[in-house]
């Protein structure tokens, strides 16, 4: 089971470190440097990127084999070559003003991100508009979890209140709206229009992404009779049936009932392509803090690249281990504690906007969101077996 889910993250982190060797050779860097430098960012990547291997579960297990296999395979190039390589470099060149050629030589050069002029500078300046495109994303995606039904409650109090104040039309943009304003005329004043545009581009991002996936979803089990289509009843990963985030397992609109594209049989077509999209825009967001936080470690941007790739690689295989193990199922709060993970990180992104945030804060606030969700759903298990035992007899059927 192991080499069989984590199979191509051993391959990749072998061939990883390879290329970090050669490159530590050939660029005077020194191979034990290079391979330490490799090791250090795939550790950071995966500790800042956990919670998003348990969100990703939730939308992967809704989509049928084929576009499972897509998510693990174009997905995972997009994930890598994409976002930790292309898209920082397309970043500065747009932001600074520079030509595709330029940026590449620049970001070859490395430099300080102290140090005006620099690949690693012009990033950094650029910050403000990730974290606010991020950010917003990231908290819309909470507050509609927040907001909207959830099969379990973790922590009780405030999720009923969310539910009860969700009964509100479009709740979750006001508030995301709000946080957005807010930010953008107090703290975040130096960049008040960068802020304003690019949150509100994030606000906009989700709304497209999640309103195209339930309307082709829709569509799609209208015309396959409610999902019962031959390609999506023969091909269902084995495990867990958690609804995506915020769902509680029924497809809900308005009020902030609805988290993510959703679908309660083996998303395929149109759907399962903007379950696809959505993913990306998800691992994009969740991508840019790594992608930022690995200057403070190394301004090499091949280095970052290759260290933050077999990181990312091992998110994927996580992923799909979560998927098959039917562990969202097993562990019925892990779901809440990701996502209240994700509106930590979006506040932190926001935060960020003018205020450094340590890269090892935002990594042990997620973490430690999972392993109380984690000890709670063990707790929880543990108090009503009754609950462990309908499970494990519906996931058997």
């Amino acid at each position: 089971m192991i080499l069989k889910t984590y199979g191509w993250s051993f391959a990749v982190t072998i061939a990883g470190l390879v290329l970090a060797a050669w490159y530590g050779l050939t660029a005077h860097l020194g191979i034990f440097q290079a391979l330490l430098l490799v090791a250090i960012l795939c550790v950071l990547e995966i500790s800042l990127s956990f919670d998003n291997a348990v969100v990703n579960a939730t939308v992967l297990e809704r989509m049928s084999d084929f576009w499972q296999k897509i998510f693990l395979s174009v997905g995972i190039i997009i994930a890598v070559f994409g976002m930790r390589l292309v898209f920082p470099i397309v970043l500065v060149s747009v932001t600074a003003g520079l030509g595709p050629v330029e940026t590449v030589e620049l970001a070859l050069q490395g430099g300080d991100p102290e140090e005006p002029g620099t690949y690693g500078y012009e990033l950094n300046q650029a910050h403000p508009t990730i974290a606010a495109f991020g950010g917003m994303f990231l908290l819309m995606l909470f507050l509609n979890f927040f907001f909207g039904e959830k099969e379990h409650h973790w922590l009780k109090p405030l999720e009923r209140f969310g539910e009860r104040a969700g009964k509100l039309e479009a709740v979750q943009v006001v508030v995301a709206g709000a946080v957005l304003l807010v930010a953008a005329e107090t703290f975040a004043t130096d960049h008040g229009r960068t802020v304003l545009a690019s949150g509100l581009a994030g606000i906009l991002t989700y709304l497209l992404v999640n309103g195209l996936g339930e309307l082709f979803n829709v569509e799609e089990h209208l015309e396959h009779g409610e999902g019962h289509d031959e390609a999506e009843r023969d091909t269902p990963l084995e495990g867990g049936g958690a609804p995506v985030p915020g769902q509680g397992g029924t497809s809900t609109t308005g009020g902030g009932g609805a988290s993510g594209p959703t679908g309660v049989a083996k998303a395929t077509g149109k759907a399962a392509f903007f379950l696809f999209l959505y993913l990306e825009v998800l691992d994009a967001s969740f991508s840019f803090d790594g992608v930022i936080g690995a200057f403070a470690i190394t301004s090499d941007p091949i280095i970052i690249a290759i260290g933050l790739g077999v990181g990312a690689m091992y998110i994927r295989s996580m992923t799909v281990h979560l998927v098959k193990e039917g562990t969202l199922a097993q562990y019925p709060y892990l779901e809440n504690g990701a996502l209240w993970a994700i509106g930590a990180l979006a506040v932190i992104l926001i935060i960020s906007i003018e205020v450094h945030v340590p890269e090892v804060v935002t990594g042990l606030i997620g973490l430690a969101f999972i392993v109380a969700a984690l000890i709670s759903s063990i707790v929880h298990n543990r108090r009503h077996p009754e609950d462990a035992h309908v499970q494990a007899h519906a996931e058997a059927h």
